[in-house]
């Protein structure tokens, strides 16, 4: 039985993978949209934006939240999300960090040797 190795891998690394992983539903992309575009939003307004069902849109608000990237306030029986700006900074200076480094690399070519 194979176990897991995440020991081996830094904490930047598992952060940018997490959170990549986060954001890896097209669903997830569009709710930082809006909530960014509309600064906050109550749960029950995304889902009149969205093609999804509450439970649905419920289930990615709580993956958003896990990492960080939003934040919600319950307001008496609602919740209102908004994006969490240090964190939205911070993962991006992370990631332009990762590119950039992956971007210095020399080129090379990945074309089979021929006989």
């Amino acid at each position: 039985m194979a176990t897991p190795k995440i020991e081996e891998f830094t904490n930047e690394e598992i952060f940018l993978a997490d959170t990549a992983k986060a954001l890896s539903h097209p669903a997830r992309i569009k709710i930082m949209k809006l909530l960014s575009e509309l600064n906050a939003c109550v749960c029950g307004e995304l889902v009149n934006l969205l093609p999804l069902a509450q439970a649905t849109v419920s289930q990615h608000l709580k993956e958003l939240k896990r990492v960080g990237l939003i934040q919600g306030d319950i307001d008496g029986p609602k919740v209102c999300y908004c994006v969490n700006v240090e964190m939205l900074q911070k993962v991006t200076s992370d990631f332009q960090n990762y590119f950039s480094k992956l971007n210095k690399r020399e080129k090379i070519s990945c074309k089979p040797k021929t006989k």
